[in-house]
């Protein structure tokens, strides 16, 4: 463990959090160890206790200066190891060999509640080994919206990353503009990317690769354990959960924004939430990434996206299952028709719940696309155009008539339609321009919306007039067109 005087000379604090270093203890090879930077005079912004209470950690007791210099990385506890995290990636298509965490560390894993293990791991925490030309720092805006969107996700009943706390550092960050800096502590299963395995398939570091695909199958998916086939049934789990993840999110007419393989986990959870944003008027085609030039992560191109990514863990993969390049293609394609349809079912599932449908078959397809091709061809706010389904279905207009048509086939009655409906189409999402404005007022210091957006959205599938003006789309002077990864 590296030393760092200034830092363990605090290691008296009395709040203890029993960290386990399983990550950072499969070797050097899988990152560098390193303590934080970037925190000099860190102050508590927001810290989620009811988080902190599911992880096992007792912050009752500890004051917020306490708080703000655990999760910044200025105080390191007795039990934290902080790592690096090595991987590659690729980034819109083309083969990056050594990406690994630039601005982010890991502090060590906890056992929640539920007897899994968790990491906690600090982004903006200054430069590692991977930091390349960055300076490991992220400014406050990236924490406000990771902080506001994760938790949203996660109320929304979408496997993601969580946001366990967020501070300034008392630093200022040079981006574009001179920004105060910030630091998230990010919670999740795991930080194993399918970038992680490119990273040692890359460099053909075969006995390597095999300790990551044990160690992810241990802490994943460890009935696989004793399977004769493991690896390649671990690879159709983590291809199923990813598939699922990626209908959920169109379901919600979110768009992740930079599909990189370096951003698509092994643990079928959401992560990195630099240009996502949710849409507000409907389009197949919408893009909110500003370096997304080509639409690649488009809104209707994530499916395959997310196949694409899976075949690249796949080729990581082929060294372990003791076939021939040909006998693994072999194996694999059958496989990928399979996922592929698998997709399919489970987009076609979850649109069809948005519209009353409780068991979906092909034909609903039909009814589905038209259904959106009529809210895009009329401008119409994806997110509001479901959650008042339920008020029109009366209406004259021939696409109502047609889901009602269908709502009047299946054995459930009207009213169990509706309830299906509701909790299934949000009344609240992190609407872009309301995170954006979150970020311009906590970045001046007022922190009123950020805290009351994060309280909202605890329950976004309870109707709220309170939170009614959270529900309405941007004016046209308020409407964001483009997001920025921005740390």
């Amino acid at each position: 463990m590296l030393k760092c005087g200034k830092i363990n000379s605090k290691r008296w604090v009395p709040m203890k959090i029993e960290f386990s270093n399983t990550y950072s203890d499969l070797g050097s090879n899988f990152g560098q160890s390193i303590e934080p930077s970037s925190a000099v005079d860190p102050e508590l912004i927001l810290f989620n206790h009811d988080l902190a209470s599911f992880l096992g950690i007792d912050s009752s007791s500890a004051s917020e200066n306490e708080l703000a210099g655990i999760f910044s990385g200025k105080t390191i506890l007795e039990k934290s190891r902080p790592f690096a995290m090595a991987y590659a990636g690729h980034q819109f298509g083309h083969f990056v060999p050594q990406l690994g965490d630039g601005r982010a560390i890991l502090l060590g894993e906890v056992e929640a509640s539920n007897r899994k293990y968790y990491d906690l791991q600090l982004k903006g925490a200054g430069q590692t080994a991977f930091s390349r030309r960055g300076d490991g720092r992220s400014s406050l805006g990236p924490v406000i919206r990771e902080y506001i969107v994760s938790e949203a996700m996660h109320a929304l009943g979408v496997p993601s990353t969580r946001a366990l706390a967020a501070v300034t550092t008392g630093e200022t960050v040079y981006r574009e503009d001179a920004l105060p800096g910030g630091i998230l502590t990010r919670v999740a299963s795991s930080h194993i990317r399918v970038g992680t395995f490119e990273y040692f398939a890359y460099r053909k570091d075969e006995e390597e690769l095999k300790v990551l695909v044990d160690y992810a199958i241990k802490r994943h998916h460890p009935d696989l354990s004793n399977e004769d086939e493991k690896y390649f049934e671990f690879f159709k789990a983590v291809a199923r959960r990813k598939l699922k993840l990626v209908a959920k999110w169109m379901g919600l007419g979110f768009i992740h924004g930079v599909m990189n393989t370096d951003n698509t986990t092994i643990s079928g959870e959401t992560i990195d939430f630099g240009p996502c944003a949710f849409m507000d008027i409907f389009s197949h085609d919408k893009v909110f990434s500003s370096i997304d030039h080509q639409g690649r992560y488009s809104y209707h191109n994530q499916g395959s996206i997310a196949l694409w990514n899976l075949s690249c863990l796949a080729s990581c993969l082929v060294p372990l299952l003791g076939l021939s390049q040909t006998e693994a293609q072999k194996k694999f394609e059958p496989e990928f028709e399979t996922l592929t349809a698998f997709f399919k079912d489970a987009w076609r599932d979850v649109m069809a719940k948005k519209m009353g449908i409780f068991t979906a078959t092909s034909k609903d397809n039909k009814l589905i696309n038209e259904f959106l091709k009529y809210l895009e061809e009329n401008k119409m706010d994806f997110t509001n155009s479901f959650r008042e389904l339920p008020k029109r279905l009366n209406d004259s207009e021939g696409i109502y008539k047609q889901v009602k048509k269908r709502l009047e086939e299946q054995a459930e009655t009207f009213e169990e339609a509706i309830s299906l409906m509701d909790s299934v189409n949000p009344y609240i999402i992190p609407r872009n321009h309301l995170v954006e404005r979150s970020i311009d007022l906590s970045i001046k210091e007022d922190y009123s919306l950020f805290k009351r957006m994060v309280e909202a959205f605890k329950e976004p599938y309870k109707e709220n007039q309170n939170h009614l003006d959270l529900t309405l789309p941007p004016k046209p002077d308020e409407i964001v067109y483009q997001t920025f990864c921005g740390t």
